[in-house]
C-alpha cells in the first residue's frame, strides 16, 4: 500500500517533469529531437530517484527507523512475497478438501502478517519469527506434502509420513495465529485505553450538568 501511493506520486510528478525537460531542451538550448528526448529521459529518471530518496526519509522518520533497518525490512518483505507466491502455487496439488482448507488458512494468516507489516514497518519486529523461520517452514512442509501425496506409492511408511506432515501443518497454522495476534498487540492496547477513554467521557457527558450554587444533593432532591 505504502509502495503503491508513493509509486504514484513520483508518477504524477515525474511526467511533468520529463514533457518540461523535453521541451525545454529542444526548444531552449536547440538540441536535435532524439537528444532532447534521452536527456528528458535521464532527467526523469534522476527526479524519480531523488524523489525515492525523499520519500524513505519520510518513511523511516514516521516510523522511527533507520535506514538499514527499513532496508532490511524491505529484503524481508521482497523474500516473504517471493515465498508467499509458492505457497499459492501448492493449491493446485493438494489431494483433499481438508488439505486445501488447511493451505488456504495458512496463506490467509500468512497474507496479512506480511500486508501489516508492509503498511507499518516497525511492526516487522513484533513478528520477526514469523520472517525468519515459520514462512520458510510452511514452504518447506507444503513443498515435501504435495510431493509425497502426488506419489502412486500407498505404503504405510509414506501414509504415516503425510498424517505427521499435516498434523505438523495444523500446529504451525496455530503458530501463525499466534504470530498475528503478537503483531496486532499494541493496536489492540491502543484500543482498548481508546475505549476506556471513550467510556469516561460518555459518563462525564451523561452527568446532569449542576446549576450554580446547587450541590449533588440537591438535584436528587429536586428529580424526587
Amino acid at each position: 500500500m505504502i509502495d503503491l501511493k508513493y509509486f504514484m506520486i513520483r508518477q504524477f510528478l515525474g511526467f511533468p517533469i520529463f514533457i518540461g525537460s523535453w521541451i525545454a531542451f529542444q526548444s531552449g538550448l536547440n538540441l536535435p529531437f532524439m537528444v532532447s528526448g534521452l536527456l528528458a529521459i535521464g532527467t526523469y529518471v534522476a527526479s524519480n530517484q531523488v524523489m525515492k530518496v525523499v520519500q524513505s526519509r519520510l518513511i523511516v522518520s514516521k516510523y522511527g527507523l533507520s535506514f538499514a533497518e527499513y532496508r532490511h525490512i524491505r529484503i524481508q518483505l521482497k523474500e516473504a512475497q517471493a515465498k508467499l507466491k509458492q505457497l499459492n502455487g501448492y493449491f493446485l496439488k493438494v489431494r483433499s478438501i481438508r488439505a486445501f482448507k488447511q493451505l488456504f488458512e495458512m496463506i490467509r494468516l500468512a497474507k496479512r502478517i506480511f500486508q501489516i507489516v508492509k503498511t507499518n514497518p516497525k511492526k516487522f519486529y513484533q513478528v520477526e519469527p514469523f520472517f525468519y523461520a515459520h514462512l520458510d517452514t510452511a514452504v518447506e512442509l507444503t513443498s515435501k506434502y504435495t510431493l509425497l501425496v502426488s506419489q502412486p506409492i500407498k505404503a504405510p511408511d509414506v501414509q504415516i509420513a503425510l498424517q505427521d506432515t499435516r498434523e505438523t501443518l495444523l500446529e504451525l497454522n496455530q503458530v501463525m495465529e499466534k504470530d498475528l495476534r503478537q503483531v496486532l498487540s499494541s493496536d489492540i492496547e491502543h484500543l482498548k485505553m481508546e475505549l476506556d477513554f471513550a467510556k469516561v467521557s460518555m459518563k462525564n457527558h451523561a452527568s446532569p450538568l449542576l446549576m450554580k450554587g446547587e450541590t449533588p444533593d440537591d438535584t436528587k432532591s429536586i428529580g424526587y
